[in-house]
C-alpha cells in the first residue's frame, strides 16, 4: 500500500523505522489523494459520510495541504505543492466563507501554516492576484468569533501569517486565562482535559514562534517562546506515560479519530528545545504510534485514512468528523522540520518512559508498564454521559463501552440502573511513597460541568445545585478515591449507608473460544482471611491475551459479567466484569487490573478517625460516615490510610 524503505534495526531497534520511513509515509498518504482530488483542485472530495458543516472538500484541501508542506518544508519535493497551487487559485470563490464559529476558520489555520512554512516555494511565486484573492478569504478569520475554547488558536496562526499582531494578541490572552499549571490547559471555560491539550494549546503557540523565528511576519505579542516551551516540557513528562510500548496512545476524549496526531506534541517538545525525553525516546514513541496505527489497518485499501480507530468505528467519531477530518493526524509529521541531522533522527531509538504520575492540575494519575498505559479520571469532563469523558480509568488497550458502562461506578436506582456519574468534582491527585492517588465528588444529576453551582459534602451527603436548580443531596451523590501501586488500581467509594451499589472494570473484546457467562473466578491472590463482609471477584482474559480483572474487597457479595454488543473500539463484543453488594457501612472498595497478573492485592479496613489512636482498629462498623477511613494494608506488609479526600496524615513515632 505505501511503499516504505527497508528497517534499520541497529538504529531503530524497537520499530525498525527512521526519518525515511517518516517521509516514504507522508508521499504515500499524499498519493492516495490523486483520484479526489476535484477539477478546479480547490477541494480533495474523499469518500464517507459528511460532516455537519458541509466543508469536507475544504477540509480535505486544508489539511492534506498542511502535510504537504511539512514534507516540503523538511526537504522534500516541492512538487508536492503543485496541486494546491492550482486549488488556492480557485479555493477563495469555491470555499465557504468564515463565519463566526465555523469549521471553515479551523481549516484556515492549516491553509495559514502551511503557506507560512513554504513561502519561498509557494506564496512568494504566486500571481499577485491569487495572493489578494486567498488573503481575503483568510481574513474572515480575524473578523469573526471562533468558539471558546481552542479555536481562539486558528485566528492567531492566521493573523500570524497575515502580520495582524492583534488578532495574535487576542487568541493567546485568551488561551492564558485557562493555564492551570503543571502544563495543563483546559479546553475552555470548563475542565475539558483531552489529547486537545497536546496537538492544540501546546502545539500552536510553539509552532507561531518557530514560524515567526525561521519566516517572520509579525511580532509575537505576549509570552516569550521560552514560557510556552518549559510549559510543554511540563505537560510531556506526564503526557509521554500516556503511551505503551507498542505505540498504542490513550483512547480518552473526543477527536481520537484523528490518531497519531498525539505525536505531535512529542515533536514539538524537540522543535521548542524544551523536551523532558531523550531525543531517542521522542522518536521511539512518535514512530511507534505511527507504525501502530498503519500496523492495524487505520488505512482504507485505497490508502485513505478511515473514520474511526483501527478501521471505521462509529463511536470514535463526532457530528463535525466527516470524510477528511482524520487528515488532521497530518500534524505528527511536524518532526520533519527536524533536519536529518538533528538527534531526533540520529540518535538510537529508546522506548518511552515507564512509571506513575500524579497530575493534579486535570486530575489524573497516569500509570505505564510498558505492556500498557493508564489514566485514572478524577477531573476531565466534557458534559455529564459522555462515556469519553465521564469513566473513571481510560486506557491505550481499551475503549469505552456504551451500553454497559465500563470502569463505571454507582448507586443502583430501584429499577436496577446505575445513573451516569454525574458532575465530576475534584478534590486532588498526588503521590505517597509508592502510592499514587486522585480522589473527586460526583453528583448525580448536574447536568453540566459548565453550569454546575456547587458542589458540597455535609452531614446530609453530598449535594450540588446547578443553574437548573438540579440537587442531588442524597440521591446517588458519590465521594470516590483510587490509590495506584503497580499494576493494582483501589477503587475507594463512599455512598448514603445501605445503598445497592455497582462497579464495572475493563471492558475487554469477548474472547472466541469462550461462551458467556464467563465464571467468575480468579488465580489472583487475595488475603487468606479477613472479617470483612463480602468479598467477590471475577477474571477476562480475551483471545489476545489481555486480562481484566475485577475484585471485591469491601461491600461487594455478587460477580457477573455483561456484554456490549456493540463493544469498543478495540472489537465487538465487550465483556465488562462488573460487582454488586450494598454499602452496609457506606463504603464500597475493589481493586481493578487491566494487564499483567498483580504481585498482590491489598486488604482493606475502615475505621473511625479518632486522633487519640495511636494504632489502627479493624472494624467492620461505620459510626460517623463523616469521620471515617480506609485502611489498605499489601500482602507485603505497606500500609496506608485514606480519607475520600487522599491519605490522612501520619502520626510522628
Amino acid at each position: 500500500m505505501i511503499a516504505l524503505p527497508p528497517e534499520d534495526r541497529s538504529l531503530s531497534p524497537h520499530t525498525g523505522w527512521t526519518r525515511a520511513h517518516w517521509a516514504a509515509v507522508a508521499d504515500g498518504l499524499l498519493a492516495a489523494l490523486e483520484p479526489y482530488w476535484s477539477d478546479d483542485h480547490a477541494e480533495v472530495r474523499l469518500p464517507g459520510r459528511a460532516s455537519v458543516s458541509g466543508c469536507d472538500g475544504l477540509e480535505g484541501f486544508a489539511r492534506t495541504f498542511l502535510l504537504a508542506a511539512f514534507r516540503v518544508a523538511g526537504g522534500g519535493p516541492p512538487e508536492l505543492l503543485t496541486p494546491y497551487r492550482l486549488g488556492l487559485a480557485a479555493g477563495p470563490k469555491v470555499w465557504q466563507p468564515i463565519t463566526d464559529r465555523t469549521q471553515p476558520m479551523v481549516e484556515a489555520a492549516s491553509i495559514a501554516i502551511g503557506l507560512w512554512l513554504t513561502r519561498e516555494h509557494l506564496w512568494d511565486t504566486l500571481d499577485p492576484a491569487v495572493r489578494a484573492g486567498v488573503t481575503d478569504w483568510l481574513s474572515g478569520a480575524l473578523r469573526h468569533e471562533p468558539v471558546d475554547n481552542n479555536w481562539w488558536l486558528f485566528p492567531v496562526m492566521v493573523g500570524g501569517f497575515l502580520g495582524d499582531e492583534p488578532a495574535v494578541r487576542r487568541g493567546l490572552d485568551r488561551i492564558e486565562g485557562w493555564y492551570l499549571g503543571g502544563g495543563w490547559y483546559s479546553d475552555g471555560a470548563n475542565r475539558s482535559f483531552d489529547h486537545y491539550n497536546g496537538w492544540a494549546m501546546h502545539l500552536y503557540p510553539v509552532l507561531l514562534h518557530h514560524l515567526a523565528a525561521t519566516r517572520p511576519t509579525v511580532p509575537v505579542p505576549g509570552l516569550p517562546a521560552e514560557v510556552y516551551g518549559e510549559r510543554l516540557g511540563e505537560y510531556l513528562r506526564g503526557y509521554a506515560l500516556m503511551f505503551d510500548h507498542s505505540g498504542g496512545m490513550l483512547y480518552h476524549g473526543r477527536s481520537v479519530t484523528y490518531r497519531f496526531a498525539s505525536a505531535a506534541p512529542l515533536f514539538a517538545g524537540e522543535l521548542a528545545g524544551a523536551s523532558p525525553l531523550s531525543p531517542g525516546q521522542t522518536r521511539g514513541l512518535a514512530s511507534s504510534v505511527l507504525r501502530h496505527f498503519l500496523d492495524r489497518g487505520a488505512l482504507s485499501a485505497e490508502g485513505l485514512l478511515t473514520l474511526g480507530w483501527y478501521g471505521p468505528h462509529e463511536p470514535s467519531l463526532q457530528g463535525y468528523s466527516g470524510s477528511a477530518s482524520p487528515y488532521w493526524a497530518s500534524k505528527a509529521f511536524l518532526g520533519l522540520l527536524l533536519p536529518p541531522g538533528h538527534p531526533v533522527w540520529t540518535a538510537t531509538e529508546e522506548l518511552g518512559p515507564t512509571g506513575v504520575a500524579a497530575l493534579p492540575e486535570p486530575g489524573f494519575v497516569v500509570h505505564n508498564t510498558g505492556a500498557v498505559a493508564r489514566v485514572i479520571n478524577h477531573g476531565s469532563q466534557h458534559h455529564v454521559g459522555d462515556p469519553l469523558y465521564d469513566r473513571y480509568a481510560y486506557s491505550t488497550r481499551t475503549g469505552p463501552a456504551t451500553e454497559v458502562p465500563d470502569n463505571h461506578f454507582g448507586v443502583v436506582a430501584a429499577d436496577g440502573t446505575v445513573p451516569p456519574r454525574g458532575l465530576i468534582v475534584p478534590r486532588g491527585a498526588g503521590q505517597s511513597g509508592e502510592l499514587a492517588w486522585a480522589a473527586s465528588v460526583s453528583a448525580a444529576g448536574a447536568v453540566s460541568a459548565g453550569k454546575a453551582g456547587a458542589v458540597s459534602v455535609g452531614e446530609g451527603g453530598v449535594s450540588a445545585t446547578g443553574e437548573a436548580g438540579v440537587s442531588a443531596a442524597g440521591e446517588g451523590g458519590v465521594e470516590s478515591l483510587s490509590v495506584v501501586r503497580g499494576a493494582v488500581e483501589v477503587r475507594v467509594h463512599r455512598v448514603p449507608v445501605g445503598s445497592a451499589v455497582r462497579q464495572t472494570g475493563w471492558a475487554i473484546p469477548a474472547p472466541a473460544t469462550t461462551n458467556l457467562p464467563i465464571p467468575a473466578t480468579t488465580d489472583l491472590p487475595v488475603p487468606a482471611a479477613t472479617d470483612l463482609p463480602g468479598a467477590a471477584r471475577i477474571s477476562l482474559r480475551a483471545a489476545n491475551g489481555l486480562v481484566s480483572h475485577l475484585v471485591g474487597l469491601h461491600g461487594y457479595t455478587a460477580a457477573s459479567v455483561a456484554e456490549d454488543p456493540a463493544g469498543t473500539a478495540f472489537g465487538a463484543p465487550a465483556l465488562v466484569p462488573q460487582l454488586d453488594g450494598t454499602a452496609t457501612d457506606g463504603w464500597a472498595v475493589a481493586a481493578a487490573i487491566l494487564g499483567d497478573d498483580p504481585a498482590g492485592l491489598p486488604t482493606v479496613t475502615t475505621n473511625p478517625a479518632d486522633p487519640a489512636q495511636d494504632t489502627v482498629t479493624t472494624t467492620t462498623a461505620r459510626t460517623d460516615p463523616h469521620r471515617e477511613t480506609v485502611t489498605l494494608v499489601w500482602p507485603d506488609g505497606l500500609t496506608e490510610t485514606f480519607a475520600v479526600t487522599g491519605p490522612t496524615p501520619r502520626r510522628a513515632t
